[in-house]
C-alpha cells in the first residue's frame, strides 16, 4: 500500500493547520502574542471569568496544555486570575487591560489570515469548505468518544 500525502485528509489538514499558524503568528507576534494563546483569548473576550475546567472543556486541549498557556499568559501580563467568590478554590480568569486593547487588532489579524487561506474560493465553496471540515471534525469527536466508553 501506497502513501500519498495529497490524497490523505490527515497529512492535508495537518499541512494546511502548520501553515495557518504560521501566517497567524507572523500577524500577531507584533502585538506580542501567540497562535497557542489565540484561542484563550478569544474565549475570554468572549466571557471573562471563565475556570480553567470550562477553558479545557471549551477549547477542547489537554489540561497541562492550557495550564502552561495560561501560565506564559499571566507572566506576560494578559490575564489575572482571581478566587470565585462563590468558591474561593476555584481561580477565574480575566483579561488584563493589556489584553483587552488588543482584541481588535489580534481579531483583524485571524480574520485576515481566515481571507488569505479561503482567497481561492468562491462564498459557496468556502461554505462547503467550512461545512466538511466541520463534519470531519464531528467524525472524529463521535468516534473518540464512541472508542472511550
Amino acid at each position: 500500500m501506497n502513501f500519498k500525502k495529497d490524497t490523505s485528509a490527515g497529512y492535508l489538514a495537518n499541512h494546511m493547520a502548520r501553515l495557518f499558524a504560521s501566517g497567524l503568528q507572523r500577524r500577531i507576534k507584533p502585538l506580542g502574542l501567540s497562535p497557542g494563546q489565540f484561542p484563550a483569548l478569544v474565549a475570554l473576550w468572549a466571557k471573562e471569568g471563565r475556570t480553567q475546567k470550562e477553558l479545557v472543556e471549551l477549547l477542547d486541549i489537554e489540561q497541562a496544555t492550557l495550564a502552561n498557556t495560561l501560565a506564559r499568559m499571566e507572566r506576560d501580563g494578559l490575564i489575572s486570575r482571581r478566587a470565585s467568590e462563590e468558591d474561593g478554590r476555584v481561580q477565574q480568569i480575566f483579561l488584563t487591560d493589556r489584553a483587552k486593547s488588543l482584541e481588535e487588532e489580534a481579531i483583524g489579524a485571524a480574520l485576515a489570515q481566515n481571507a488569505e487561506a479561503l482567497a481561492g474560493f468562491s462564498e459557496s465553496e468556502r461554505d462547503q469548505f467550512l461545512d466538511y471540515m466541520r463534519r470531519a471534525i464531528a467524525a472524529m469527536q463521535s468516534a473518540e468518544t464512541g472508542s472511550a466508553e
